[in-house]
Order: structure tokens, then C-alpha cells, then sequence
């Protein structure tokens, strides 16, 4: 029973003897917790505002269908003047039919016959 006694004064004489100590401000306080955008930096910042204006910088979006004939050729982005392209000709076939496709006219896939035509992609940085 005096133990009790002498912590509870010793808790009531500690909280008394504080110096007012002042509280500790925030750096966000003024404007809120930042969003994803005002926090992303470097590649992140550059996708993210790529997505934010409807682009696609690194292709990671499904791409646009095309009718596959010579007038409207499947297009693929390239940053040299040629590419391996593989073409699944039929919507059930295992089989991937592989070709280099080159900068220039459109080019035929050797197995179905749909085409594909190179075009310039630049990278953001």
C-alpha cells in the first residue's frame, strides 16, 4: 500500500515539475498530405504525367487494333530501323509465327498474310 502511495505521488510530482514543453509542427500541416503526383519523382514523374496527358511513353497500354490489311497495317513502335515481330495468325494457334520487320513499306506476316508496318517511337529521356 505505501508503494502504490509513493508511485502516485512520484507520477503526480513528475507531471507537475515539466517544463511546457511546445508542440512539435507538422510540415504538411499547412497544406494537407501531398498527392501521388506532387511526391513522384524521375521515370515515375514522367509516366505518370504521360498518363495523366493520354500518352503512352513505354507502350505499357493495350495497343489500338487494326484491320491488318495493306491500307491499315498493325503499326509497331521501334527505336532502331528494325524489329522481331511474332504474329499468333489464328486466335487459337500455339504457334507464334516470327519475322524482322524493317523501317519502310508494310510488311506481310510469311504465314497468315496481315501487315505490319514499322514506325519511330523516341523514348522521354
Amino acid at each position: 500500500m505505501a508503494a502504490r502511495l509513493l508511485f502516485r505521488l512520484s507520477v503526480r510530482a513528475a507531471g507537475t515539475c515539466r517544463a511546457a514543453v511546445p508542440a512539435f509542427t507538422r510540415g504538411m500541416s499547412a497544406g494537407g498530405i501531398p498527392t501521388d503526383e506532387e511526391q513522384a519523382t524521375g521515370m515515375e514523374k514522367i509516366v505518370m504525367r504521360a498518363m495523366r496527358d493520354g500518352t503512352d511513353p513505354y507502350n505499357m497500354l493495350k495497343p489500338k487494333e487494326y484491320a491488318g490489311s495493306l491500307e491499315d497495317p498493325h503499326l509497331v513502335p521501334s527505336i532502331t530501323n528494325k524489329r522481331i515481330v511474332g504474329c499468333v495468325c489464328e486466335e487459337d494457334n500455339t504457334v507464334v509465327a516470327w519475322f524482322w520487320l524493317h523501317q519502310g513499306e508494310p510488311q506481310r506476316c510469311p504465314s497468315c498474310g496481315a501487315h505490319y508496318k514499322l514506325v519511330p517511337h523516341e523514348l522521354p529521356h
